[in-house]
């Protein structure tokens, strides 16, 4: 079935388009649950050229009416509201860092929830509960704990596989890390380099983490850390999209690696560049594998519309 078609078949349906630092999404409102998008139903949709555009689509629903989400739902009553996430290719998602704070504020932009300053917000993700505040950038999400994807290779070595990527001669090593989706970090030399890499072909990883992975290239700045702040510079190829201007679990993910490759080294907060935009990352309580990590930065919704 054409792009088209399948457009028509949802015609009636209200719609808002959304980004936070360019990584943009299609938003329904689906309070009810009365509308199951397939993943043909998403990757049209998503479509740049035939569709609205995206690289995903976010479907705002109360976890009450998930089936995957009912232990979610009896644990935690306060979490009204399910992010339903799907990546532009329409296969699900975990969770998306720079989602879940556009998804947010869709909903106050809807009308479906309040937040004053101060007051936190319980959202439920396949991912788990994730609670999200006012910030002084937008919308600080506490992201919960990270995971080195393989431990004992990342205790040894500090990395555990080997990526190959367009644009980019040899293969590098990288860092596999979880922040509730996969992710493998590689770290680069200059700017040169991480300019060159085509992040529109799929980076080969082995070993590849089980439910496949997003990359992240990183390029530390110089000095790494300067009155309390680090700061880095990334490029993201995101699983089941391609390359995206923004990849909030991705941002987290790289700090992680970069400040494990530095030995710990300190910061008050950290600063990462992505093609967006910056957003910002803090670690919260906990030693090394325990901690949690915070994600803040903008969120907007710039149009309003009907399917045709």
């Amino acid at each position: 079935m054409t792009a088209a078609a399948l457009l028509t078949d949802l015609a009636g349906l209200p719609f808002a388009k959304g980004h936070g630092t360019g990584n943009d999404f299609v938003l329904v409102a689906d309070p009810e649950a009365r509308h199951e998008l397939t993943a043909a139903h998403v990757a049209a949709l998503c479509d740049r050229h035939q569709g609205i555009g995206g690289d995903g689509l976010i479907r705002a629903v109360r976890t009450r009416d998930v089936p995957e989400a009912a232990g979610l739902a009896a644990a935690h009553p306060e979490a009204e509201w399910f992010m339903d996430y799907r990546n532009s290719d329409g296969s699900i998602a975990e969770m998306c860092g720079n989602g879940v704070r556009v998804f947010v504020h869709f909903l106050l932009d809807q009308g479906l929830t309040e937040l004053n300053d101060g007051e936190v917000l319980a959202v439920g993700t396949r991912a788990g509960l994730k609670r999200v505040t006012r910030s002084d950038n937008g919308y600080a999400v506490d992201m919960g704990t990270w995971r080195f994807t393989f431990p004992g290779k990342a205790a040894e070595r500090a990395l555990d596989s080997l990526v190959e990527t367009g644009g980019i001669e040899a293969g590098r090593p990288g860092l596999s890390v979880d922040m509730g989706n996969p992710h493998t970090v590689v770290a680069l030399s200059d700017a040169e380099e991480l300019d060159r890499a085509r992040l529109h072909d799929v980076p080969v990883v082995e070993p590849l983490p089980p439910h496949g992975t997003n990359v992240e290239y990183v390029l530390p700045a110089e000095p790494l850390v300067q009155e309390g702040v680090g700061r880095i510079r990334i490029r993201i190829h995101e699983r089941g999209v391609g390359e995206t201007q923004s990849c909030g679990t991705g941002a987290c993910a790289a700090v992680v690696a970069t400040r494990h490759w530095a030995g710990g080294v300190p910061a008050e907060r950290w600063d990462v560049e992505v093609p967006g935009g910056v957003v910002a990352v803090k670690f919260l309580t906990g030693t090394e594998g325990e901690e949690r990590v915070e994600l803040s930065g903008p969120a907007a919704v710039v149009a309003h519309g009907v399917i045709g």
